[in-house]
């Protein structure tokens, strides 16, 4: 009977760049556990751990507004109001001077109807300005927020495709080196059963040799 074949051990798996081990398969013997590891370098550490922070504190803080961004809005809104409000002045104080220079010119007095009706007429024009102002105020404030929100959006759409790329590239570098294990343990397999096969032939020869030489000795 022939020597038995002893099955090899777990074959290991690993991926090197420019001569670094970069990812790993292996077998942890006391707990049976395979596991694929990637071996980051520093650079890509430092990169993998800002990516991280950056998605953690952009969704954590994603709908808050600090203090000095309001005050940032704030100014704005009142130069835009401080703005609005000067050009109404200039536009409609002269008409209403003017209306009240030829009314007292013509009339000497402002209590008639033509001056009312004009006085009313340069008022409900004013009023509508500055309601459209407030409205533009009020758009102008939706619109910084929401600029913001989109900027806040894309910083986080941004950090996220990178970390995606990064644990993709990880995943690509796991598997290969998981592909290299399987197919080392694959060609171990092939060997035992191979040796395993050749081993036990002699032993089925010898077997059918007796039988024979049996089967002979009763003839004679």
């Amino acid at each position: 009977m022939g020597k038995k074949t002893k099955y090899p051990e777990y074959t290991n798996g690993s991926i090197s760049v420019n001569g670094r081990q970069v990812a790993s398969t292996v077998k942890d013997k006391n707990n049976n556990i395979i596991s694929s590891n990637y071996n980051m370098s520093n650079a890509e550490q430092k990169t993998y751990n800002a990516i991280q922070q950056g998605l953690y504190n952009s969704l954590g803080n994603l709908f808050s507004i600090s203090d000095n961004q309001r005050n940032e809005w704030s100014n704005q809104l009142n130069a835009m109001r401080n703005q609005g409000i000067s050009e109404i002045n200039s536009t409609y104080t002269p008409m209403e001077t003017n209306l009240k220079n030829d009314i007292a010119s013509r009339f000497g007095n402002f209590d008639n109807s033509i001056f009312l009706d004009n006085l009313n007429s340069i008022t409900d024009k004013k009023s509508k300005a500055i309601a459209d102002l407030s409205d533009n105020l009020l758009s102008k404030q939706n619109e910084l927020y929401s600029d913001e929100l989109k900027n806040r959006i894309n910083t986080i759409t941004l950090l996220n495709n990178l970390n995606s790329v990064m644990n993709a590239n990880i995943l690509n570098y796991t598997n290969a080196a998981a592909s290299n294990s399987s197919a080392g343990n694959n060609y171990n397999s092939n060997w035992y059963n191979a040796s395993a096969s050749k081993s036990s032939s002699p032993w089925w020869g010898s077997m059918a040799t007796s039988a024979v030489d049996t089967f002979l000795s009763f003839l004679s």
